[in-house]
């Protein structure tokens, strides 16, 4: 079946590059994982209960340190959520940390600069992580893919 309407993607071709760059920059100074997810809408009321099960979807909670982090974005429904694994979560200062990060990706996404916000929450979390769990060169293995993962 043709169709004249084809849905617009969540994030553009140059978008996608930009924020996959970011992660791996990101990685580059820690032992640590960053994925972003991103859908048109959250299956959930809370966007974070959306996050943490992708996070557990995604094998996010077998990393070897449990430093992991997940930026999950639902664009059309304007909900966001970020989920940090148990080390990094405390080791990074709990919840004030965390909620810094949220509000700076909020604001971006609410001028609608969604692969900027996502590549500044990366960046946030990455100094975080290189802080908090810095590159070690014995530890050459990347356990998570850095692309983004679409939903639906």
């Amino acid at each position: 079946m043709f169709s004249l309407f084809k849905k617009k993607p969540l994030l553009g071709p140059a978008q996608q590059e930009q924020v996959v760059a970011c992660i791996r920059n990101a990685e580059n100074k820690t032992t640590g994982e960053v994925r972003v997810y991103v859908e048109s809408k959250c299956s959930y009321v809370d966007a974070m209960d959306r996050a943490w099960e992708l996070f557990a979807l995604l094998g996010m909670a077998e990393t070897e340190r449990r430093n992991a982090v997940l930026v999950y974005l639902a664009i059309d429904d304007h909900q966001y959520a970020i989920a940090g694994d148990k080390e990094i979560y405390e080791k990074a200062g709990g919840p004030v940390f965390w909620e810094a990060a949220a509000q700076h990706l909020k604001d971006h996404l609410k001028r609608g600069e969604i692969a900027t916000g996502l590549c500044t929450c990366v960046n946030e979390l990455g100094d975080a992580l290189a802080m908090h769990f810095p590159y070690d060169p014995t530890i050459t293995k990347n356990e998570l893919p850095d692309e983004i993962v679409f939903g639906k």
